[in-house]
């Protein structure tokens, strides 16, 4: 079989890029290693920057999103026994989504098996080869049959723990990775969330998150250990440790799930390999308190999607693509500070000192009284201008 683009990964960042291919007249398959009903409700993000939610209407496929997702026009910062709001429309004119990844990922396979194009789901065996020649290829396994696929470019949206960077030598990568002495008990719950908007909260005790995935079912998240049981945690102590640290009566509800989230900080560098591309998590990895991941992968793609068409549209053009790193990248470092930020602002460290808890309480009382300050907060939280 041949293609313009072999797509690794039926994640946000490989749907979209093939729906946005499809748009521009360009020619794509997608494999994807596990099943369609796993893809489709693993639960991961939830807020969209005003940017991704453009991107997703300007593609066609934001019409669900529009009528269930939940607006949300600022962020509650809870510490010292207060709650302070940071407004975004007030402050930067933008807001943003809550629209779980989920959906994203059930949108973009709706438009992808309306239009009939290519994406092969349990798929395995996937090896790429040859993608710093002109003649890359493909190589897997569906159904137990083994199957080439030859293509122009090969895009590697396959997550932190694909084969598409691990396939790249060494020799050519440069790995930045930085890794929490903590993590998050993450809940999902069936119950209406106890605030209308999210809830980050410093407390002695660590770091709380309320958030939510729709107007009955609330996501919660607890500062823990990494190395964390969740055996030891039945619900009504989850609850309990909840109220102590948001400081809001959360009524508690029906746990639908229940996990350990690692945090670590990690880019690859550069993002770009012959005619191999890597996007989304599989080059780069945020801690989610400042709620970027989802949102970085858009943006890659929407850059490639942009390069790959000035390829095809343009006579071989290859000015976009050789840019395509660089212009990533640079979206990438500043997100990353925003994330690496927000995580330090509000958690507890273990090596901590009497000094640091002060300073940090100092920075947080800083950020509510200063329009300035608060207005930076803002303006990363909604989303930095799209590099194009």
């Amino acid at each position: 079989m041949r293609t313009q683009v072999a797509i690794i990964g039926a994640g946000p960042a490989g749907l979209l890029l093939a729906h946005l291919l499809y748009q521009r007249g360009i020619e794509c398959v997608v494999l994807e290693a596990k099943s369609r009903d796993y893809v489709e409700n693993r639960v991961r993000a939830g807020v969209l920057e005003h940017q991704s939610v453009d991107i997703l209407n300007a593609a066609g496929v934001g019409a669900r999103m529009m009528q269930e997702g939940l607006l949300h026009h600022g962020i509650y910062l809870n510490f010292g026994g207060e709650s302070h709001r940071i407004d975004f429309e007030e402050l930067t004119g933008r807001a943003v989504m809550i629209y779980g990844q989920q959906e994203v990922v059930r949108d973009l396979i709706a438009a992808r098996l309306a239009v009939r194009q290519p994406l092969y789901f349990e798929v395995d065996s996937v090896s790429i080869h040859d993608f710093e020649t002109d003649s890359p290829r493909v190589e897997y396994r569906l159904d137990g049959q083994p199957h080439t696929l030859e293509c122009d470019f090969i895009a590697g949206c396959d997550g932190f723990h694909g084969i598409c960077r691990a396939t790249v030598p060494a020799s050519q990568l440069s790995l930045f990775e930085r890794v929490y002495p903590f993590a998050w008990l993450g809940i999902l719950a069936e119950m209406p969330p106890a605030s209308e908007e999210l809830i980050y909260a410093n407390d002695d005790r660590g770091f709380a998150l309320l958030s939510m995935r729709s107007p009955t079912v609330s996501r919660l998240y607890l500062q823990c250990t990494p190395d964390e049981d969740v055996d030891e945690w039945p619900d009504e102590r989850i609850w309990d440790e909840l109220r102590t640290r948001l400081k809001v009566e959360v009524l508690g509800g029906p746990v639908l799930q229940k996990s350990v989230t690692p945090m670590r900080s990690f880019v690859a560098e550069p993002m770009r390999f012959g005619r191999l591309f890597l996007a989304g998590d599989a080059a780069h990895i945020v801690p989610p308190t400042g709620a970027k991941g989802m949102n970085l992968a858009i943006a890659d793609v929407q850059v490639l999607a942009q390069g790959l068409e000035g390829f095809y549209k343009r006579g071989g053009s290859q000015a976009a693509l050789n840019a395509y790193s660089q212009t990533c990248l640079s979206r990438v470092w500043k997100v990353q500070r925003f994330s690496w930020w927000m995580t330090s602002l509000l958690h507890r460290f273990d090596d901590e000192t009497p000094f640091d808890h002060r300073r940090q309480l100092a920075e947080l009382e800083y950020l509510v009284s200063s329009r300035a300050a608060a207005q930076s907060l803002a303006e990363n939280y909604v989303g930095l201008p799209l590099a194009t």
